[in-house]
């Protein structure tokens, strides 16, 4: 049989199941990622489960997100996690080493291999020839503890790349183009797997840009080939001898098909607030902004710097503009500095801010009020800035140094200037980027601040119960939407009594009270339409709202990893047989579920009765097994206590 690449990585650490799509698999995880935002929860589930060491080839915990030390708490629990790391067998990427995602391309990704992140855009990582997927905390904890991953089992949609990108045109035009085509929801449930000859034209990190943004189009991985290029980019690192070739057989199969001619592509952009929202840049050209921001996971690379830097060199930016640099690894910025580039930048009026996510996840450079600001990063969600009513695009490294030049949203090809040609560094420093493990753990005790609380135990769901609908929302609603990122929330990562506070306040500032009203009461449901829970891969999202008694969700569809997470808390996902019956059902109203615990058992399809009226909503799940069992035990840290 004639196999693709991702199918490749899948027969390789299939552990259960088949490879039919939409049937559950287990796969092998050989390698993990965990950042600060989530791996503090990591760490602590780890403790509870009483694990000694990690069971995986190579686990990381990098420290990225919360590294604004207005306080205590974000420096305690860089301590607790470095504590852990010691404890558990884990590499350790300190404060200002980077971003997770490029690090651990640079240090630990091999092809052939499975990585699993709690972090959705762990699937950057695909760019090497790997399986790296996105998850919720305690998924990866368990791959951690050496149990499977468990997934159904995606389609692959196979996009052809032909061509060369013109001038002025990069890696970022190309994955705005598959969201323009394809929106937000267009890779559920798939893999993307990128081949063709187009392909060879893209270097590592160009890839790294296209894979890391997978995520947004709501898919389970991206897959690259790993060919000469990713050779050449292991030697760079000192890693040659771990380059394996992979790449699909002649004549394999794909489930979808999608070709991009990359000469054909255009700058474009992403309009505020979501990534699908996708248009050329000569559509909105001309219009006002207030900040262009470079750096990011989804624009690691030393070219996304340096192709700013020789835009800039020599000139100035527009007054009342802001130039943020956020450089995404310690190795990449000492080469930029030794090359002239941040010179050059600093010079033309940039802000120079430390190696990490920052401004990406709210931590940091928020624009001002009704101000446009230009980015790279992947996601532009309602808020996701820091500022509650930001109007953030999403564009190419090359869109944000024009436009910062003019003052207003540029096309890069109107720019009276040569494309400047990036040479490439042939080697990079990998010294004390990672933190290895000592061998003996024995005398390692976890170091635990004050703001580090344990995790709520949770009842099981009952078998009869009532429920309000606390909320009822509309498409696309984000997990920043759900629990905000930030530095005002953030620091409260691992006390789930206090980060609950600031649950679904975006939406309606009014929640935190209602549901405390109502936790002890039999708790509350939500409705949504479309996609929810899109986004970050951060559990929080679930469990800050089941810790406010959130038992329900129902919805038109879930994305993948918040419906996971909800699972793993207890919380019953719910879906809507006949989508129009969402408008049938308003906040404030009550639902009435009656023997849920046989019936969600025997049917996957059944009704539920809108109290004091004669109306009845039809619902459905399509949970496993393995999801009753872990949803009737109140989540999956009471199945694995129960299964000891």
């Amino acid at each position: 049989m004639q196999l693709n690449a991702a199918q490749k990585l899948i027969q390789d650490h299939l552990l259960s199941g088949e490879m039919k799509a939409g049937e559950e698999i287990g796969i092998k995880i050989d390698q993990t990622l965990t950042q600060d935002a989530t791996g503090t929860m990591v760490m602590l589930e780890l403790e509870a489960m009483g694990i000694d060491k990690v069971k995986t080839e190579a686990s990381a915990q990098y420290v990225d997100h919360n590294l604004i030390q207005e306080d205590f708490r974000n420096a305690d629990d860089h301590l607790f996690l470095r504590s852990s790391a010691q404890k558990f067998g884990i590499y350790y990427s300190r404060p200002g080493n980077g971003v997770s995602h490029p690090v651990h391309m640079q240090q630990l990704a091999r092809p052939g291999k499975t990585l699993l992140g709690s972090d959705s855009h762990t699937c950057a990582n695909g760019c090497m020839g790997m399986l790296a997927i996105g998850a919720g905390g305690i998924d990866v904890t368990m791959a951690m503890a050496g149990e499977p991953y468990y997934v159904k089992m995606p389609r692959i949609m196979g996009v052809e790349l032909t061509g060369k990108l013109p001038d002025w045109v990069s890696a970022k035009d190309v994955i705005l183009e598959m969201l323009r085509r394809h929106g937000v929801k267009g890779g559920v449930g798939k893999v993307l797997e990128y081949y063709g000859p187009g392909v060879k034209e893209l270097s590592a990190m160009d890839r790294h840009v296209i894979a890391n943004m997978g995520a947004e189009l709501g898919a389970t991985a991206t897959v690259f080939p790993s060919d000469e290029e990713i050779k050449h980019f292991l030697k760079t690192q000192g890693r040659e001898d771990e380059w394996i070739e992979l790449k699909a057989d002649d004549g394999a199969v794909y489930d979808e098909h999608e070709e991009i001619n990359l000469s054909a592509l255009e700058p474009l952009i992403a309009k505020p607030s979501s990534p699908g929202n996708v248009v050329p840049v000569t559509e909105v050209a001309g219009e006002d902004i207030y900040q262009s921001y470079i750096g990011s996971s989804a624009n690691p690379g030393y070219r996304d710097f340096a192709i700013a830097s020789e835009i800039v060199k020599g000139k100035q930016i527009a007054n009342g503009t802001s130039l943020d640099i956020n450089p995404t690894s310690r190795q990449l910025l000492e080469q930029l500095v030794e090359n002239g580039h941040i010179a050059n930048l600093l010079s033309a009026g940039a802000r120079m801010h430390q190696a990490g996510c920052n401004g990406c996840i709210g931590m940091g450079q928020a624009p001002a009020t009704g101000k446009n600001s230009l980015r790279t990063t992947p996601r532009n969600f309602p808020g996701r800035s820091g500022t509650r009513e930001d109007s953030v695009f999403l564009c190419s490294p090359e869109t944000a140094a024009a436009s910062v030049l003019t003052g207003v949203i540029t096309d890069p090809r109107t720019l009276d200037i040569d494309y400047p040609k990036i040479k490439e560094p042939t080697k990079f420093s990998t010294q004390g980027m990672l933190e290895a493990p000592p061998e003996d753990n024995s005398q390692i005790e976890l170091e635990k601040g004050p703001n580090i609380t344990t995790i709520p135990d949770f009842e099981p769901i009952e078998d009869n119960f009532d429920v309000p609908v606390l909320l009822k929302m509309n498409d696309n609603i984000s997990t920043d939407e759900i629990l905000a990122g930030g530095s005002r929330v953030l620091p409260y990562r691992s006390n789930i009594q206090k980060i609950s506070t600031f649950a679904f306040e975006i939406i309606d500032d009014g929640y935190y009270e209602e549901a405390m009203k109502k936790r002890d009461d039999g708790g509350h449901m939500v409705v949504a339409g479309f996609n929810y829970g899109q986004g970050s891969s951060r559990e929080h999202a679930a469990l800050a709202p089941r810790y406010l008694g959130l038992r329900v969700v129902l919805v038109k569809d879930f994305a993948r990893i918040h419906l996971q997470n909800l699972i793993n808390f207890g919380i019953l996902p719910l879906t809507f047989v006949n989508e129009e019956d969402y408008d049938l059902v308003r906040q404030g109203d009550v639902l009435e579920f009656r023997q849920i615990h046989q019936t969600i058992q025997k049917q996957h399809t059944f009704d539920i009765k809108l109290k004091g009226t004669d109306r009845a909503i039809t619902v459905q799940h399509d949970l496993t097994k393995r999801h009753l069992e872990i949803l009737l035990a109140g989540g999956i840290i009471n199945w694995i206590k129960e299964k000891q």
